[in-house]
């Protein structure tokens, strides 16, 4: 039997075919080809720069997350001071026509009672004067400027109220509100200017009404409060 001759046009031979002609099959040699031992297989060595780089990236990530904290505390800050500028832009302009209200206040309440009622001119100036003033509080409102008027007896608050003299009496407790001269105003519940007010004290030889709390007010009001006749009273102060 004669062998077959390949030629470069016929088809390499496979399988069984090939195996006739005498060449092994690729199976064959995979097969055949040993394992490589997996002592050749190592790892490559570790660089002595390694745990220097792996420290400096780990105090860079360290820096970065530092620098991102310190952003978001900023925009914060930001934001709110923003915030509170929108809210307490007209805080000076608004302190100016507080001088306004008062002033309108007074014009009301020196109108004889008799007088607007019997007098068509004086009643006729006396509701323009109110309809004014009653026109500024809502535009007070409508900025969130309140009015603070102590309620008398109410327990004195240094933080809405100022003490601007003592007044002797038993009827209310010491460190209480026994007169208001001036109401005060807030702005964003921030005070905008404190209530003008006369803090009672308990007489010499008389009864010494209210409790502990009472008369470590009434101390501290006497300490806040300055003598009678210094204190800016704003009564008669008819504005500009």
């Amino acid at each position: 039997m004669t062998k077959h001759k390949r030629t470069p046009e016929s088809p390499e031979p496979h399988g069984a075919a090939a195996e006739e002609a005498g060449e092994p099959s690729p199976r064959a040699t995979d097969a055949a080809a040993p394992d490589a031992p997996e002592s050749e297989v190592s790892e490559e060595p570790r660089s002595p720069r390694e745990p220097e780089l792996e420290a400096e990236l780990a105090d860079t990530k360290e820096r970065l997350l530092r620098a991102l904290a310190e952003i978001e505390n900023q925009r914060r800050r930001t934001m709110r001071d923003l915030e509170e500028a929108h809210k307490y832009a007209i805080t000076n302009f608004s302190r100016e026509l507080l001088e306004v209200a008062d002033n309108l206040s007074r014009a009301l309440d020196a109108v004889p009672a008799r007088a607007r009622a019997e007098i068509d001119f004086v009643k006729s100036l006396a509701d323009g004067v109110a309809m004014t003033e009653k026109a500024l509080l809502a535009c007070f409102e409508r900025h969130k400027i309140a009015k603070v008027t102590p309620e008398i007896g109410e327990k004195f608050d240094h933080n809405r109220h100022q003490a601007m003299f003592e007044v002797t009496t038993a009827e209310q407790a010491p460190g209480t509100v026994a007169q208001v001269l001036q109401p005060g105003y807030t702005i964003a519940e921030r005070l905008l200017r404190p209530a003008l007010v006369g803090v009672a004290k308990a007489p010499a030889n008389g009864p010494q009404g209210g409790d502990g709390d009472a008369a470590d007010d009434a101390e501290a009001a006497e300490e806040a409060a300055p003598e009678v006749g210094t204190g800016p009273d704003k009564r008669g102060d008819t504005g500009p």
